[in-house]
């Protein structure tokens, strides 16, 4: 576990993810527009995965930390590697029913 912990970012502590929110983090649901609509947390952005990286400038704008979620944490552990990269305070929330 400890090696897909730092590869995708899952498992990030639960209590610092709830701490996150309840300071006003902005999660991004990066699950297809389909899933999406299918349910999600309440006040979420839907940003699909692979349209992500053309809206990295947006995103910084935001000038807030931000937590990434999907089904399961695989795609999420993806976009927070990718938002990293770009100097973007990211957490991966992991499945968004777990937030």
């Amino acid at each position: 576990m400890s090696f897909l912990k730092r590869l995708f970012g899952i498992g990030e502590d639960s209590a610092k993810i709830k701490e996150l929110l309840a300071n006003g983090a902005i999660v991004i649901d990066v699950r297809s527009k389909a899933e999406f609509a299918g349910g999600h947390y309440k006040g979420s952005k839907n940003i699909p995965l692979d349209q992500l990286s053309s809206h990295v400038n947006e995103i910084k704008k935001y000038n807030t930390p931000i937590v990434v979620c999907c089904a399961s944490g695989m795609r999420s552990g993806s976009a927070a590697s990718t938002l990293k990269k770009e100097g973007i305070e990211v957490y991966n929330g992991g499945g968004w029913t777990s937030l």
